[in-house]
C-alpha cells in the first residue's frame, strides 16, 4: 500500500513537473538572456561585379564565401548572428525590381554553423547593389533587445538605387539611438565606392577597410563580429571647455555633454605614435528647430592647426546628425617620442525655433577610440599615399631633373643662335 502511494506521489510530482516546463518553457529563461545578447547582421553584396577575378586569384564572390566560413566556425557562443543579401536574387533590367532586391539568407539568432554555412554556398553572382534598402531592412532585422547591435556590410562597388542616399539611411539608423553601429568592407574599391562606404561607417561611428586579399577579409570580419561580444559601454557625462587649452582629457569611450546653440565643445585626446584615433559625433534636436542644420567635427593640433575634420548636414528629415573622423598618427624614429595631444571641436549649426527655450543646450553623444594604426593598404586612413609617396618622389625628381637639362638646352641653343 505504501509503496503503491509512494510510485502515486512520484507519477503526479513528474506530471506537474512537465506541466510546469509546459507552462513556463526554457525558451522563456532564454529569451531573457536573448535580450541582453549582442546581435550581428552581415549583409553581402552578391551583385554581379563580385564575379570580377582580382583577390587572389579567384573571385570576390569566392573570398566572401571564404571568410564568412571561417567566420562562422569562430563566432562566439554568446553572439546572435543572421546574413543578409543584397543583389542576390533579381536578374533582370528593371531598376524598381532591382532596388528591392535583398533577403534574409539567415535570421539573426542562436547560430547554427551547418546550416548558416549551407546558405552560403547557395549564393551566386547575380544582380544590382540596393545598399541603402538592405540597410533599412537589416536595422529592422536587428531591433529590439539591450545588448550591442552591428551591421557589417560588405560591398564590392556603390550603391545603384539612388536617390535613396545610403549615407542619409545611415544617418536615420544613427538617430534611433546608440547601440547600432555599421562597419563597411570595400572589396578592391573605386575612389566612390571608397568614399560612400566610409560616409556610411562614419555616420554610426563605425569603421571602414579597403580589403584586397582573402586573408584580410576573413580577419576583418571575423575581428567585427568578436568585438559584438565586448560589454556594453555605458555613456561617460562630461563637460567640454570653450577652448583646447581648458578641455577635459578623454581616453576610449562613449561620453555624454550637451552643447548650447551656437557654442563649440572641445576635448583632448591622447595619441602615440602607431595608433589611429577615431571619434564620432551625434547632435541631437529634442526640442523645435530650424529646419537647416549641421555638425563639424574637427581634429586640430594644440597650435591650432586643422589635421582631419568631419562634416554633416540635416534638413530636418531625423531628429539626430553625426559625423565621424580619423586621424592616423605615424612611427616616429624615436621608440620613445610622446604621445600627441589632439584637440577635437564639435561645432552645430542648430537654431532654435520662434518661442523655443535654449537652455539646457542640445544632447551631444562623443565617442573616442583609439586603436592600432593602420598597417599596409588593407585600413585605409582618411587620408595619405601609402607607397604612392615613392611614385610621386619619383615622379617630382624626374620633372626637376628634366627642367633643369631643358633649361640648359635652351641657354645653349640660344648661345649658338647669338654666335651665329
Amino acid at each position: 500500500m505504501i509503496t503503491r502511494q509512494r510510485l502515486a506521489a512520484g507519477v503526479c510530482a513528474l506530471l506537474a513537473a512537465l506541466t510546469a516546463g509546459i507552462a513556463f518553457p526554457a525558451g522563456a529563461v532564454a529569451d531573457e538572456t536573448d535580450q541582453s545578447a549582442p546581435k550581428v547582421e552581415l549583409v553581402l553584396d552578391v551583385s554581379g561585379s563580385m564575379r570580377t577575378r582580382d583577390i587572389d586569384g579567384g573571385t570576390r564572390m569566392a573570398a566572401a564565401k571564404q571568410a564568412f566560413n571561417e567566420v562562422l566556425d569562430a563566432t562566439p557562443e554568446e553572439v546572435r548572428l543572421g546574413i543578409r543579401t543584397l543583389g542576390a536574387n533579381y536578374r533582370g533590367n528593371d531598376r524598381k525590381e532591382g532596388c528591392k532586391d535583398t533577403e534574409q539568407l539567415y535570421p539573426v539568432g542562436p547560430l547554427n554553423r551547418t546550416d548558416a554555412k549551407t546558405a552560403v554556398a547557395t549564393l551566386a553572382p547575380t544582380g544590382w547593389t540596393p545598399i541603402g534598402p538592405a540597410l533599412l531592412k537589416a536595422a529592422g532585422d536587428l531591433d529590439g533587445g539591450s545588448g550591442t547591435r552591428r551591421i557589417v556590410l560588405i560591398s564590392d562597388g556603390e550603391d545603384t538605387c539612388q536617390p535613396l542616399d545610403p549615407c542619409e539611411v545611415a544617418r536615420e539608423i544613427a538617430a534611433k539611438g546608440i547601440g547600432l553601429t555599421i562597419d563597411t568592407l570595400g572589396l578592391v574599391p573605386d575612389a566612390k565606392t571608397r568614399d560612400q562606404l566610409s560616409c556610411i561607417a562614419d555616420a554610426t561611428g563605425g569603421t571602414y577597410t579597403d580589403v584586397r586579399h582573402k586573408e584580410e577579409l576573413s580577419d576583418r570580419v571575423g575581428d567585427l563580429v568578436e568585438r559584438a561580444a565586448d560589454p556594453v559601454v555605458t555613456p561617460v557625462a562630461t563637460e567640454g571647455a570653450d577652448r583646447c587649452e581648458k578641455a577635459p582629457t578623454l581616453k576610449s569611450g562613449l561620453y555624454t555633454d550637451r552643447v548650447e546653440f551656437g557654442q563649440q565643445r572641445w576635448y583632448k585626446v591622447a595619441v602615440e605614435p602607431g595608433r589611429e584615433l577615431r571619434a564620432a559625433v551625434s547632435v541631437a534636436d529634442d526640442r523645435a528647430v530650424d529646419p537647416n542644420y549641421g555638425v563639424l567635427l574637427r581634429a586640430v593640433t594644440v597650435h591650432g592647426r586643422e589635421i582631419v575634420r568631419g562634416e554633416a548636414a540635416g534638413t530636418g528629415r531625423t531628429d539626430v546628425v553625426s559625423t565621424g573622423l580619423r586621424y592616423p598618427k605615424p612611427d616616429g624614429d624615436d621608440d620613445t617620442a610622446p604621445a600627441e595631444t589632439v584637440c577635437l571641436q564639435v561645432t552645430s549649426s542648430f537654431s532654435a525655433a520662434a518661442g523655443v527655450k535654449t537652455s539646457p543646450g542640445l544632447p551631444l553623444e562623443l565617442t573616442v577610440d583609439v586603436v592600432d594604426g593602420p598597417s599596409g593598404h588593407h585600413d585605409v586612413a582618411a587620408f595619405g599615399l601609402g607607397r604612392g609617396w615613392w611614385l610621386l618622389g619619383l615622379l617630382v625628381l624626374t620633372g626637376f631633373l628634366a627642367g633643369l637639362l631643358w633649361g640648359w638646352l635652351s641657354r645653349w641653343r640660344v648661345a649658338v643662335w647669338r654666335t651665329n
